[in-house]
């Protein structure tokens, strides 16, 4: 049962938000985007900094949960690698394009993503800890 409720809290809103942007990504662009310089860059940092989020939380279930360092480095390398290969997919969708500066956008997102969700996760676990209710 705990197996499970790992899954569905750590692995499956990640798996969700893969199909999501996959998804999104397979429809032609849409002629409603708003024409401010670089948003596009925007929405694939944020974009991709929750999905660097949500590798970070589901590899926290994994046995190398101690070292952070390799979960920060598995989770921003994941998130990045999903980003290119969904640049590689638009390539073959009909009006969409897959462009460098979009990766490396993805790359951006992801790093700010986990970086964010580790410090933020940090402090509260260190104000807990030393002021007690």
């Amino acid at each position: 049962m705990k197996k499970v409720r790992i899954f569905i809290i750590s692995w499956l809103p990640l798996i969700a938000y893969c199909i999501f942007i996959f998804t999104l990504s397979s429809r032609p662009t849409s002629e409603h985007i708003p024409s401010l310089p670089y948003i596009d860059k925007f929405f694939h940092i944020i974009c991709y900094a929750l999905l660097g989020v949500l590798f970070f939380r589901a590899y926290l279930t994994l046995p190398f949960k101690t070292n952070i360092n390799i979960l920060i480095i598995a989770a921003i390398t994941s998130s990045t690698l999903y980003g290119i290969s969904d640049e590689i997919h638009q390539a073959f969708v009909p009006s969409r394009y897959a462009g460098v500066a979009d990766a490396l956008a993805d790359a951006v997102g992801s790093g700010l993503g986990v970086f964010g969700y580790h410090f933020f996760v940090n402090r509260n676990i260190d104000k807990v800890v030393l002021d007690p209710p």
